[in-house]
């Protein structure tokens, strides 16, 4: 699956903007992704570091029109938690040199908030 059709819309409510302030982001999700295609899904499209994956299916609630009652579909929300300080890694390379590497990873979803 293409990261685009992963992660379906951001989940926005006053306990999701809570958990923003600790880096924890809240994701509508296809019901077949797995926590790893979650991850990379994440930090593909929004170039952060993913540290943890949790994800739960939300059952649907039954809803009436008059006469008729109808249930909304199930859907699938992953709680996406990303590195907020990022820095280089370094380890010892080939001669017990140490080697250090740094990737450009971002502390903050931009976009979530549609900013």
């Amino acid at each position: 699956m293409k990261p685009e059709e992963i992660i379906i819309a951001p989940v926005i409510t006053e306990k999701s903007n809570d958990e923003m302030q600790n880096g924890k982001y809240t994701f509508e999700v296809n019901r077949k992704a797995t926590k790893v295609d979650i991850a990379r899904a994440v930090e593909k499209l929004f170039e952060v570091k993913v540290l943890n994956v949790n994800t739960m299916t939300v059952k649907g609630k039954t809803k009436r029109v008059r006469y008729v009652e109808g249930k909304t579909s199930d859907w699938k929300k992953a709680i996406v938690t990303i590195d907020t300080n990022p820095s280089d890694k370094t380890y010892l390379g080939k001669g017990g040199k140490e080697v250090k590497i740094s990737k450009k990873y971002k502390d903050a979803i931009d976009e979530f908030m549609g900013a």
